[in-house]
């Protein structure tokens, strides 16, 4: 829902302002909250006015998604920022993935209604970028792709494994957002989810590099795996 304020509006770029309390709205009151005649309320127009601009609801949505996208990709790359100086180039870009994926959820738990926004539509015809808003492949997709492309430049993954290597990681770092925002971990303490976001984003990188052998010795293997465990006792 909106604060209830309206804010005057004088001269200007009508749409932009439209699309920008949209997004605000939704920041607290997610996808639900970005609707005509609370957003046009609160600019201080007729919802009349946004009709010249907007055909209807979904196109105001689908505008403030758009920023929403843009939000979290500025997150994201915020995150990567972090990245540790001196690593070769191998290890740099396996940090680089693992910081975008700690950088969605990170997101996602703190601004729960722009991301929930951000994904709320997409375009529905099928392309091969699949994942576009407008014919353009959205933001934060496109990173995930270039961390990809990244670790096969670097030999940190193998070009047979690189197709489709995406959507492995995608699915596990959006449904553990999801998880974390929607489900039971919403009630565990930060510190828990951290370390389960970092183990499941570290699970997700070694599926897509090639799991290690069974035979693998547990003390030989990633942190993640025993800080499930162990959370899972608590």
């Amino acid at each position: 829902m909106t604060s209830g304020k309206t804010r005057a509006y004088h001269h200007g770029d009508l749409r932009r302002a439209l699309i920008e309390e949209g997004f605000r709205a939704a920041r607290t009151g997610g996808p639900d909250a970005v609707t005509l005649r609370e957003v046009t309320r609160a600019v201080g127009v007729s919802p009349n006015a946004a009709y010249r601009h907007f055909a209807d609801r979904g196109e105001l949505v689908r505008a403030a998604a758009a920023q929403a996208q843009l939000a979290l990709a500025q997150a994201i790359s915020d995150r990567l920022e972090t990245a540790s100086a001196g690593l070769s180039a191998h290890d740099a870009s396996v940090e680089r993935l693992r910081l975008l994926g700690l950088g969605y959820i990170d997101f996602a738990r703190r601004e729960r209604g722009w991301f929930e926004l951000a994904f709320t539509v997409h375009d529905q015809t099928p392309s091969d970028a699949i994942v576009t808003l407008d014919d353009e492949v959205v933001e934060p997709f496109r990173l995930l792709l270039d961390a990809l492309d990244a670790m096969v430049a670097a030999g940190a993954l193998a070009p047979e494994r690189r197709p489709h290597a995406e959507w492995a990681c995608w699915s596990a770092v959006h449904g553990f957002a999801d998880i974390a925002v929607h489900g039971p971990l919403q009630w565990q303490p930060p510190a828990v989810v951290d370390a389960l976001a970092g183990a499941v984003v570290d699970a997700a990188i070694e599926g897509v590099r090639g799991a290690p052998s069974p035979a693998t010795p547990p003390e030989s293997r990633p942190t993640g795996a025993g800080e499930v465990k162990s959370i899972g006792r608590i």
